[in-house]
């Protein structure tokens, strides 16, 4: 322990004399050792020496490791100048580290650059050892090139930092003269190539041959060749290779080639393959047939009238040495005719226009089939012998024919559901004819059970099946035909044995395109009933999306879709998707495949929606045009129910009003036409002071107020004529709050209404007076014109009629009285008014009349009167009337209503 510690004291002492020697005048710190480069994987120790300077020890020291302060744990004291430091290498990234002086006193300046050194650390891999190691030597024109080219594995991690020198090496064993060449790897590439120039390719003489890998961090060398330098040869391929198709020998073919380099140089050996044309599978000829020095071969048992490619290579005949050649190019030649080897394919199309006979060439051709021969059996008549009667079609077919389609189309015969039909076929070549094919229709093809449990399916782009067999009939063979569903209806067909349950299509199918494929079992040459099923090598989106037609409605919208045409669903439909949109608000409905329609419900009334269906299969979806629409305001039939609805309720309305007018015809009548009394009837015609005033019996049990007032006529007429602008009776109102005058009143103690009179102002009478008026009088008595009243007081009688309408015109005018059927007229003379009389007052009638204005004043209802002369000289002419000898009669003292009767 003691020793190795002294020797490390004593390493390092040399080692800081050596940096010592080197370093810089102005520099306290070194690092040993200087510029390494590491490792990756392995532990680096470094030690940081103080020279030429007391002013520091180890205990102010520490280490960075670029930015990174590497911690104390890791630092090795060695003596009061010297700190280790040992860190893991583990990143390729070069790095700097440092050894840093810490600030102990303010005396020392550490920015100087004295107090840090450091330094670089280059980081790689050592170097391994080369993998597969192999070398060729090639023909160039008639000679063997005299460079070598080789080719290794440069195994193992490199860096740019430290990068690996790969030098090949080849040396002559028996001269000991050595070849070489160098490259310098780069990082990222695993294989490596060189060539070594020689002087003379050293024929027949052994070669040793290895690869050596070094850099910084050490060398390796790989695995050593020491082979004959033949061994290394690659001659060229053969030249010349023809193929001559010999006359009568249509199942071989005769190769010939040239050797591509003299025999004294090396002497080789020969492989040959060959194929039918555009097949991908090559034939091989046995190497014991052909592994000699030879330059014709005879291909055998090839097929007739087959056009095959053909290949040949070469390679050093000593066992294990040399490489093959590359393949010479491609001879290509056809054997010659042959009788046609098997039957033509005979099969059938139903069409409108009856049964479509076509036919492929036979599998086994043989040459080019120029003639078909059909032979078919009459299923309309028979011979006399009973046997049918047979028809005969002889089908040439050119060139073109054959190259058009894949069949050809020999005959149309009429559909018959009565009796089969039996066709035989034949094809012929230049050679010969074919074998014949025997093809059956029967009338009723379902009488022959189908296969059973048919399944179709893709995988890896093509389409498989499977079935079951039928169980009631024994099967001699299958035909499993496929059509593409488009326009022109594209077809092929093939055979299977019987006993087949499982097969694949033989033939190109297409992406995104629906086949229908059937299995026909044959019985005997009877097609029997077959199985059908659809399917699709691969699927996409379809290209085009539905078209959608809506209907709307209300709250509701009828969509309508056409299904996609075959050709542009590219793919089974799985669903279809409804999308519609109001705004920002989209929905979405997902409905089964088969649906064509659809409705949507719960949509607003009077709004604006926008439509579209995405298609979608199992390739991807695709979304049809969008289609906007606006629900209707209304639904279908709700104006027709209002406008019933609104007819039937104005028309139940009226007749609801024509039986209450039916019911209250009375009490209606009795408030908007009152009845009119009859004139006969009046009782005007009663009211005279001769005669005493029946006691009339109160109506309803109620009472009318009676107001009486003493005046005469004439009194009336000088009141009107002298006080006319000074008493304003025709302008003042009076309303009656206890008692009714009867004027303009109402019985049964109603509530007061405007007197008369008030309509003088302009006013109608229909605006002040209730629908129902009753008519006062008062009646005066006095004595005939220019007579001395009586002495005794003269009585006025108030009298009220019964009518409740406008009195009539005679009664208006009071001019004519018509009592108990006779007329009396009595003519009223207008004097002047009477004078006043200061010293009898009591003499004249204006004072009574002035009397009468203050009783007037007292009355509740007002009184209008009306002049008289106006009336009488409107009524009775003077000189047919004389007042001298009317006799006196009572006057009627109401006033007529101007403005007429108007209902309340």
């Amino acid at each position: 322990m003691v020793s190795s510690r002294v020797l490390q004291l004593l390493s390092l002492a040399c080692v800081a004399s050596l940096l010592t020697a080197g370093a810089e005048d102005d520099s306290h710190l070194v690092i040993a050792p200087q510029s390494p480069v590491l490792e990756i994987g392995t532990n680096f120790t470094a030690t940081c020496m103080i020279i030429n300077t007391d002013e520091v020890t180890a205990d102010d020291l520490y280490w960075n490791l670029s930015k990174t302060t590497v911690p104390k744990e890791q630092y090795i004291k060695i003596n009061r100048t010297a700190l280790n430091v040992t860190i893991p290498i583990t990143s390729e990234k070069p790095e700097w580290l440092l050894c840093l002086c810490k600030e102990v006193s303010s005396k020392v300046v550490l920015n100087n650059g004295k107090f840090i050194h450091g330094i670089f650390l280059e980081k790689g891999y050592r170097p391994e050892k080369p993998e597969n190691l192999s070398c060729v030597a090639v023909q160039k024109g008639t000679y063997i090139s005299p460079a070598i080219r080789c080719e290794w594995e440069a195994v193992g991690r490199h860096t740019t930092e430290v990068p690996t020198i790969y030098t090949l090496i080849v040396r002559q064993v028996l001269s000991g003269e050595t070849y070489h060449t160098s490259q310098t790897t780069t990082k990222g590439t695993s294989t490596k190539t060189a060539e070594v120039p020689l002087n003379v390719f050293p024929s027949f003489m052994q070669l040793d041959i290895w690869v050596e890998a070094h850099n910084k961090l050490g060398k390796v060398e790989s695995e050593h060749l020491k082979k004959d330098a033949n061994y290394f040869v690659k001659t060229n391929p053969p030249s010349d290779v023809t193929v001559i198709s010999e006359k009568g020998f249509p199942t071989s073919l005769l190769i010939m080639w040239a050797h591509p380099i003299a025999v004294e140089y090396l002497k080789l050996k020969y492989e040959i393959r060959f194929c039918r044309r555009e097949s991908p599978i090559w034939n091989y000829v046995p190497l014991e047939e052909t592994s000699k020095y030879i330059q014709s071969f005879r291909l055998q048992n090839l097929q007739p009238y087959t056009v095959y490619v053909t290949q040949v290579r070469c390679k050093n005949s000593q066992e294990n040495h040399g490489f093959w050649s590359n393949w010479s190019k491609n001879a290509t030649e056809r054997t010659q005719e042959d009788r046609p080897g098997s039957k033509p394919d005979l099969w059938k199309i139903i069409a409108e226009d009856g049964i479509k006979l076509i036919c492929k060439d036979p599998e086994l051709a043989n040459g080019r089939i120029t003639r078909f021969d059909i032979t078919i059996q009459n299923p309309k008549d028979k011979v006399k012998n009973g046997s049918w009667e047979w028809e005969r079609i002889m089908v040439n077919r050119s060139e073109a024919d054959s190259s058009s389609s894949n069949f050809t189309v020999l005959k149309t015969i009429p559909l018959t559901d009565k009796t089969s039909v039996e066709v035989h076929v034949t094809a012929s070549n230049s050679v010969g004819k074919s074998d014949e094919a025997l093809l059956v229709i029967p009338a009723n093809a379902n009488k022959f059970a189908p296969v059973e449990e048919l399944l179709v399916w893709p995988h890896e782009d093509q389409l498989w099946l499977k079935w079951k067999p039928p169980t009631s009939t024994a099967v001699s063979e299958y035909v499993v035909e496929w059509v593409i569903t488009d326009p022109l209806h594209q077809r092929d067909w093939q055979r299977e044995k019987r006993s087949t349950t499982d097969t694949v299509i033989k033939g190109n199918l297409k992406h995104f395109v629906c086949y229908n494929v059937s299995v026909y079992p044959i019985y005997s040459g009877w097609i029997g009933n077959p199985a059908r099923a659809r399917a699709y090598v691969k699927q996409n989106a379809p290209k085009e999306g539905p078209t959608v037609t809506v209907t709307p409605g209300h709250n509701e919208a009828n969509l309508n879709w056409r299904e996609i045409p075959h050709l542009e669903r590219q793919g089974f439909i799985t669903n279809y998707t409804i999308f519609y949109t109001s705004g920002a608000e989209t929905h979405a409905i997902t409905v089964p495949a088969n649906t064509t329609s659809y409705t949507l419900t719960s949509l607003s009334a009077n709004t604006k929606y926008d439509a579209w269906i995405e298609a979608s299969t199992i390739g991807g979806s695709k979304n049809g045009s969008k289609y906007s629409f606006t629900t209707l305001k209304y639904a279908p039939g709700e104006i027709e129910g209002i406008v019933v609805g609104v007819s039937l309720g104005f028309l139940f309305v009226v007749l609801m009003m024509m039986l209450v007018c039916f019911y209250k015809k009375e009490m209606i009548k009795k408030n908007f036409w009152p009845q009119i009394p009859n004139p006969g009837e009046s009782t005007i015609g009663n009211w005279s002071p001769d005669y005493p005033l029946k006691a009339e019996t109160p109506k309803e049990n109620c009472l009318s107020g009676i107001s009486v007032l003493d005046m005469d006529i004439c009194d009336g007429k000088c009141v009107m004529e002298e006080d006319k602008a000074s008493l304003p009776l025709k302008k003042d109102k009076y309303l009656s709050e206890e008692h009714s005058s009867g004027i303009g009143g109402s019985s049964c103690m109603s509530s007061p209404r405007q007197s008369v009179s008030d309509s003088d102002e302009g006013g109608d009478m229909a605006d002040t007076t209730s629908s129902t008026i009753q008519y006062s009088s008062v009646i005066a008595s006095s004595g005939y014109k220019g007579q001395t009243p009586s002495s005794h007081p003269q009585q006025s009688i108030f009298s009220r009629s019964e009518s409740t309408q406008p009195l009539l015109d005679s009664e208006e005018n009071a001019d004519m009285v018509v009592q108990d059927g006779s007329r009396q007229f009595q003519h009223f003379s207008r004097q002047p008014c009477c004078t006043h009389n200061t010293g009898n007052k009591e003499t004249t009638n204006c004072d009574d009349f002035s009397q009468l204005a203050v009783e007037q004043q007292e009355i509740p209802q007002s009184l209008d009167f009306c002049s008289l002369e106006e009336d009488n000289e409107r009524i009775a002419p003077k000189d047919e009337l004389s007042a001298d000898w009317l006799p006196t009669v009572p006057v009627s003292s109401y006033m007529p209503q101007l403005g007429g009767y108007r209902p309340q």
